[in-house]
């Protein structure tokens, strides 16, 4: 149960501080600085996650991470099913926070909706996406995978390295997707922003659910197979 709480305490912090500097900050790569600040929030939450709960749970909050370590041996399916639930409601608490917050400050969205990823930068289209989102969860993930196998030799940096992996997947996904390669951190924003912003359907939230996890387990077996 400890492991759960702490994925959803990972998660929760997450969506809270990357989104909710999103929202603060906007992420328009026009202007660059709130772009920077938010690819680094989102690095930066999970290097000082790894360091707090990476002893607990592994600090994955993030399904496709638990996806990838389910299918490289491991965690057990009940395990990964308990983890994509803890992520998911933990995301949703954020959210739920940031609502919150940004409602009763009367603070403005400068995203629009709550952090939620969307197919803007690639001009609506939903293999650009799926492209997009697949390819940079692979390249996180296998920084997961490197840094975390046995045969590392990273020591204590483990968590610094996956936390500016994640911000470089941010430098170029933000203005393309939002960058999610995270179906929990997707799912919360996109729901949130329609039900309470009001921004309308959430027909491409499956992207970044696909997405992820598919980059994620391409990056699972190319890792087994290069790790032999």
């Amino acid at each position: 149960m400890k492991k759960y709480i702490a994925e959803f305490i990972g998660t929760c912090v997450l969506v809270t501080l990357g989104c909710g500097t999103a929202m603060l900050v906007g992420c328009d790569a026009a202007n660059g600085g709130g772009y920077i600040l938010t690819a680094l929030a989102f690095g930066l939450v999970i290097v000082a996650m790894a360091y707090s709960i990476g002893n607990i749970s592994g600090c994955h909050i993030n399904p496709a991470v638990s996806l990838a370590v389910l299918m490289t041996g491991g965690m057990d399916v009940k395990e990964f099913v308990c983890y994509c639930v803890s992520q998911c409601l933990g995301a949703f608490a954020g959210s739920g926070i940031l609502a919150v917050i940004f409602n009763l400050g009367n603070i403005t969205d400068k995203t629009g909706g709550y952090g939620a990823n969307g197919l803007a930068g690639v001009n609506g289209s939903i293999i650009a996406g799926l492209l997009v989102e697949i390819v940079l969860t692979f390249v996180f993930v296998m920084a997961i995978l490197g840094v975390t196998s046995k045969k590392a030799e990273h020591g204590s940096f483990g968590g610094l390295v996956i936390g500016l992996t994640l911000v470089l997947v941010h430098i170029l996904g933000i203005g393309l997707t939002g960058t999610s390669v995270n179906p929990a951190r997707s799912i919360a924003p996109a729901i949130f922003a329609a039900v309470i912003g009001n921004t309308g359907p959430i027909a491409a939230l499956w992207v970044f659910i696909v997405g992820p996890l598919a980059g994620a387990a391409l990056a699972a077996v190319v890792y087994k197979n290069l790790e032999k």
